[in-house]
């Protein structure tokens, strides 16, 4: 047995074939026929679809399937021919409904027909490459029903109508309206080239004429009005019954009907366009101007230029009315308000869109800079602000008025006028002890440094560290000298050369009693430091006098140097004509009247009297002892009277010292940029002088080759022999 060789056994098929009974696949399609027949007649209950699919698996199995297939075409044919006719016969809007209704039950037959021939959807149709059931009854139904000329029209025609009608305020069936697009989506590019390309068409002549009827007779806030209801009507009819990417194009066809169309003739509107929006801070109608002006091309563009036309041209008025000019702190605050007012429209109405906000700091600085007085007037408003202005102010709105105040100041070009301008007023704060805070001095100082740099900034800080040293030096002094404590007292502020704006040495003759106090102060500071010297700016000072009137009534007053030199002239005579003062004091004239008519001029201030009592000072005047003065305050601040702007000799200094600082600048810079590069070309080296200077000033191109060509003669540097373009360096 185990020497017996095995055999392996193999099955194989039965080599007779096997024919079908012809007579069976006749029968059997007569079965499944009939029971399609019965499915469209909605008598699917009476039928076993178990046998059903059975017979369709065996017809496919015994290769009949194309007769199967062939005979499903003509029998969905023949339904689809009958509903045809019976939707063709239907009038008015039960049209649509039988429509729908019979694509409901087709959709249904489909699904039981699917299910009966899944057999030959898994396997004939993938072979022969044929549409599936559910798509072949799709593409019968498209052909003979959608594609039947009288409903085809008609289909068409009341689709179009129904949305009509809507637009016009009719209420329609959106559910019957959704279910037929649906049908159409469903039926592939029939939706698209059947209703789509025909109902943008028809939108289009529809927005057309609305949109001109309500240019016509709309102004420009209630036809935008009309134009975001249009859109957002469009969108929600998408939502309920059209295809989804229907919704841009119809909305394209919105927006350029009624906006891209109109666009210009809406932004020029008269009493309603965009000027006037600007002008009367219509945050809801420039909003909606905004957003429907992006949706279209250059929409935005062209509110952008319009908008800078008008910020131009109204800002131009500002700063060139000599009416506003007068009261720099009016000036500079109706510059803020405007500010604030276009920073709001940015914020409520163009949602803080860069363009927008580009356009609005360019137009700024386009008329700010057209007055030359820019500078010094942002920093009389400055001057005020830390005088008085800021008092009772928290921290919080402190800062918010300095940021505002900065943002101006990154407007100037000029923006070492502005540092020289508020250099000395800064000095005269400080002199007078009239800040209202130290701390939002050096806050605004900070600010300052952090925007334009540490060279910008030096100066001024080195103001502030003489302030605190000339606080020790005085402590020192007295703790010397302990015996004047019972007579008149000195405060004197020290201030280093160079630090402090340059001010012309006024001397004037000072009382007796002052006169030893600063020569006993020289002594003492002259002795602890050595090789310094000192320089007397009595033009800077001030005085607390005390003064007795008539009936014994004292008050102490608050003078400058000059006034207390002019009053104590007083303690040994009654009446001083002018002549006798100037020469007594040595005042300068222009000084001397000023002072003059601050002490017998000015109403609740006169502690002297002039004769003849004119408005002004003359050198035929004489003065006297105001007995008769009298005041609510024991303590009366007599101020002088000062010019409200610079005279033109002081602009035209200011300028000629703004001018000398800027050449050494422009020379520091073009040593700094060649020393670095050893070797450059001109045009690069005109740019990077002229950007390295931008946070300071404007560098006029015919300055910066005047500096260069001096900075060559002095021998910093040279051009090169065969480039006479190419600069080089000289160590």
């Amino acid at each position: 047995m185990s020497n017996q060789r095995k055999r392996n056994f193999q099955i194989e098929a039965f080599k007779q074939r096997v024919i079908m009974d012809p007579r069976y696949a006749d029968h059997t399609w007569n079965v499944l026929e009939h029971a399609i027949h019965e499915i469209y007649n909605q008598n699917a209950s009476t039928l076993s679809f178990e046998e059903l699919y059975r017979n369709a698996y065996n017809m496919v199995l015994h290769k009949f399937g194309e007769k199967l297939y062939t005979g499903l075409v003509a029998t969905m044919t023949f339904h689809l021919k009958e509903i045809a006719r019976s939707v063709e016969a239907i009038q008015g809007i039960s049209f649509l409904e039988e429509l729908n209704r019979k694509w409901i039950d087709h959709n249904k037959a489909l699904e039981m027909i699917r299910d009966i021939l899944m057999y030959m959807d898994r396997t004939y149709t993938t072979i022969t490459r044929k549409p599936r059931v559910y798509a072949l009854g799709l593409n019968l139904w498209r052909e003979n029903v959608i594609h039947s000329n009288q409903i085809r029209t008609r289909l068409l025609s009341m689709l179009l109508d129904l949305v009509y009608s809507e637009r016009v305020g009719d209420v329609v069936n959106r559910g019957l309206l959704r279910n037929i697009t649906m049908m159409l989506m469903d039926l592939g590019p029939v939706y698209r080239q059947e209703f789509e390309t025909h109902f943008l068409q028809v939108s289009a002549d529809f927005y057309r004429f609305e949109s001109q009827k309500y240019i016509e007779c709309c102004d420009c806030g209630d036809y935008l009005k009309k134009a975001e209801r249009r859109l957002d009507e469009e969108m929600d009819r998408v939502n309920h019954y059209l295809d989804p990417r229907t919704e841009r194009k119809i909305t394209n066809v919105v927006e350029k009907e009624m906006i891209e169309n109109h666009m210009l003739r809406l932004i020029h509107m008269e009493n309603s366009g965009l000027v006037n929006m600007l002008c009367d801070d219509k945050y809801e109608d420039l909003g909606r101007m905004y957003n429907l002006f992006g949706r279209v091309n250059d929409g935005l563009r062209n509110i952008t230029e319009v908008m800078i036309s008008h910020m131009r041209e109204s800002g131009k008025q500002l700063v060139t009315d000599p009416e506003r000019l007068k009261d720099p702190v009016e000036f500079v605050q109706r510059l803020l308000d405007e500010k604030d007012k276009y920073d709001k429209i940015l914020n409520m109405a163009f949602s803080n869109d860069k363009l927008f906000r580009d356009a609005l700091n360019l137009s700024f600085k386009y008329f700010i800079n057209l007055n030359p007085r820019s500078p010094e007037l942002i920093s009389l408003f400055v001057d005020d602000k830390f005088r008085k202005g800021l008092k009772g102010l928290s921290e919080g709105d402190i800062e918010v008025t300095l940021d505002k105040v900065m943002i101006l100041f990154r407007y100037l070009d000029e923006k070492d006028v502005f540092e020289k301008y508020y250099k000395q007023h800064l000095a005269k704060r400080l002199l007078s002890g009239k800040t209202v805070s130290n701390d939002a001095e050096r806050s605004f100082i900070v600010k300052l440094k952090t925007e334009c740099g540490f060279q910008f900034s030096s100066k001024l800080e080195g103001m502030f560290t003489d302030m605190k040293t000339s606080l020790d030096t005085m402590q020192g002094f007295y703790a010397r000298h302990p015996e004047l404590g019972d007579g008149p007292t000195l405060t004197v502020q020290i201030l280093t050369t160079g630090s402090w704006p340059s001010l012309a040495s006024v001397a004037c003759n000072l009382p007796v009693e002052m006169l030893e106090l600063f020569k006993k102060f020289e002594s003492y500071y002259l002795g602890i430091h050595t090789g310094r010297r000192l320089t007397w700016q009595t033009n800077m000072g001030t005085a607390d006098l005390k003064a007795t009137f008539g009936k014994g009534q004292r008050h102490e007053l608050n003078v400058s140097t000059y006034q207390m030199c002019v009053l104590m002239l007083f303690n040994d005579a009654d009446r001083l004509s002018y002549k006798e003062i100037e020469q007594a004091t040595e005042i300068p004239a222009s000084d001397l009247k000023r002072c003059l008519q601050s002490l017998a001029l000015v109403k609740g201030r006169n502690v002297l009297r002039k004769e003849p009592m004119t408005k002004d000072v003359s050198e035929d005047d004489a003065f006297f002892f105001n007995d008769n003065f009298s005041s609510k305050l024991y303590k009366v601040k007599i101020g002088t009277v000062v010019a409200t702007k610079e005279s033109e000799p002081e602009k035209l200094e200011t300028r000629q010292k703004v001018q000398e600082d800027r050449k050494l600048q422009i020379d520091s810079v073009i040593v700094r940029i060649m020393k670095a590069r050893k070797q450059l070309d001109h045009n690069n080296l005109i740019a990077e002088v002229t950007k390295l200077l931008q946070p300071r000033f404007l560098a006029n191109l015919t300055d910066v080759k005047k500096r260069i060509e001096s900075l060559i003669e002095r021998e910093f540097m040279e051009r090169d022999n065969r480039d006479r373009k190419l600069y080089r360096y000289l160590a």
